[in-house]
């Protein structure tokens, strides 16, 4: 099935920092229900390549949904980041941007929630998300711990500033800075989390930071419903289609010929039946085909399953297995942590098991 994509008009930009842009986009007429998103979802974008046609990769909301502005990503400039240059070389006030609806689910459950949050450079996006909207829509006290190379790579820092002057009682930001304080340890780290014991802990940024923080978390023991971790990685397929979709459906038909069937894993004789949560509704079925993942057969039943890539290369469409198993045809983003947690990929998962029962949340 077809994802389909929108294009939006430029109509702000803003230099956050030296090497920092947000980016606002306005939603065309009609799409408005498309693109309703909650705080820390994320934007598919499409940007030019000579290569492939298309570069597709994901930037996360640092808008907030509750005041009606416009879509919002903001976007760091990295050395060898090549859609990160081209967003931050390119994009102007009147321009457009080609982009996939809002997905992912690095989101609080709840905005009335005591939060624990901890970012890192550029990963500080989809927390500004998070902060901007649980201050003005629930009742939550947030502790953000901020770390950065220096006071100049602070995103955000004017606004931090100000939200924290005007919630004394419910948002306390503290500024983690290299240039002062070094890198931050596991030793600090959990000193600093270990006095917001009852809090949902939610982790953005560089790789090694996020396995730091969510390691001391799960030291602290963290139940993993109240652990989140943000992850991205460049996705290596076309979302869009366009040029990448022939390429991909040659490489598809010649893996398939090329697999010897005695590794594949025997599939189940007969349907399964799939339970599943998704926002807050359980919805269940008894004739999910073992040869459908379960993101298509949740399609064909009408329900709107969040996704993004549809090529297990991002987390958009991940899912907690609570009863039964399944198998992933491709997985580029899930580490053996995650598995462990019971973590899979719907656009990737086929059942393994007569009974499968999962949970979106």
């Amino acid at each position: 099935m077809d994802i389909e994509s929108f294009v939006l008009d430029v109509v702000d930009v803003v230099d956050e920092t030296a090497d920092a842009r947000s980016i606002s986009l306005a939603v065309p007429a009609g799409a408005e229900e498309k693109f309703a998103y909650r705080p820390g979802q994320f934007l598919t974008v499409a940007v030019p390549s000579d290569l492939t046609g298309v570069a597709a990769r994901c930037y996360s909301l640092s808008s907030s949904p509750h005041d009606g502005g416009p879509l919002t990503v903001t976007v760091k400039r990295t050395a060898e980041g090549y859609a990160s240059n081209w967003l931050c070389d390119n994009v102007e006030v009147g321009g457009t941007l080609r982009v996939l609806p809002p997905s992912g689910i690095f989101s609080p459950a709840s905005l009335d929630r005591d939060l624990l949050l901890f970012a890192g450079g550029s990963g500080v996006t989809p927390i500004m998300s998070i902060v901007r909207t649980v201050l003005a829509e629930g009742t939550g006290r947030v502790v953000l711990l901020y770390a950065n190379r220096d006071e100049r790579s602070v995103i955000f820092a004017e606004e931090l500033t100000r939200l924290s002057a005007e919630h004394p009682d419910r948002l306390h930001v503290i500024h983690w800075l290299e240039s002062v304080q070094g890198l931050p340890t596991a030793e600090q780290i959990r000193a600093f989390a270990s006095a917001y014991l009852q809090r949902d802990a939610f982790v953005c940024g560089p790789a090694p930071f996020m396995k730091m923080v969510t390691g001391v978390l799960k030291e602290l023991e963290f139940p993993r419903e109240r652990r989140h971790q943000e992850k991205f990685i460049s996705l290596g397929g076309n979302p869009f289609g366009d040029v990448e979709e022939l390429r991909r459906a040659e490489d598809e038909i010649e893996a398939a010929e090329s697999e010897d069937p005695a590794d594949a894993e025997p599939e189940l004789a007969g349907p399964v039946k799939l339970e599943v949560e998704l926002d807050g509704e359980t919805h269940t079925f008894d004739d999910w085909d073992p040869k459908e993942t379960m993101l298509d057969f949740l399609e064909g039943k009408g329900i709107k399953a969040p996704f993004s890539c549809r090529e297990g290369e991002c987390s958009a469409c991940a899912i907690r297995l609570i009863e039964g198993e399944v198998r992933m045809a491709h997985n580029d983003v899930l580490d053996d942590d995650d598995l462990a947690d019971g973590i899979r990929l719907g656009c990737q998962a086929h059942p393994t098991t007569d009974t499968v029962k999962a949970s979106y949340s």
